[in-house]
């Protein structure tokens, strides 16, 4: 690869997004950290057979972890597949760890999965990310505005058409 050349990501690289956390939950700051898996796990996960909805990120002494989040057992894999549901450690270093507990600690505050995906050396990283719950007529305001976006696109396509 010449110098000041780019790796290209290619078609093994897929992002898989939590868009209801996106939606219920705003966030206030993110975090990037690795995720301790097995080699059947990193296939599914290449094939984009992952599901965010309804995980979170837990901190069990001084670890943490994501609970709730499905990856798809590898099809092509025998008797050595891996648990879909399982808990897997999240990779932080210790201050950042310190960091997020005492954010925590303030109440208000949790640990939601944003995006898994592969960096450019070909590790799968999760960002987490410290969030707080919307409340409904957030939700609502939010809905209405994108709505009338919507509106307003679709008139100034017809108006550019005429």
């Amino acid at each position: 690869m010449a110098k000041g050349e780019k790796k290209s990501k290619g078609k093994y690289s897929p992002q898989i997004l939590n868009r209801k956390a996106l939606f219920n939950y705003e966030l206030v700051e993110k975090v990037e950290a690795g995720i301790a898996l097995l080699g059947t796990e990193v296939k599914s996960l290449r094939q984009g057979l992952c599901e965010l909805d309804g995980s979170y990120a837990r901190i069990k002494g001084n670890e943490v972890w994501l609970v709730g989040s499905k990856i798809a057992a590898y099809e092509k894999a025998s008797i050595m597949n891996h648990e879909p549901m399982r808990d897997r450690k999240l990779l932080l270093h210790k201050n950042q760890i310190a960091k997020i507990t005492s954010k925590l600690d303030m109440g208000g505050y949790t640990l939601v999965p944003i995006k898994v995906y592969f960096n450019d050396r070909g590790i799968a990283k999760v960002e987490i990310a410290l969030a707080k719950g919307k409340r409904q007529f957030d939700k609502r305001e939010k809905i209405k505005e994108r709505q009338q976006k919507k509106d307003i696109d679709r008139s100034i396509k017809r108006y550019k058409n005429r």
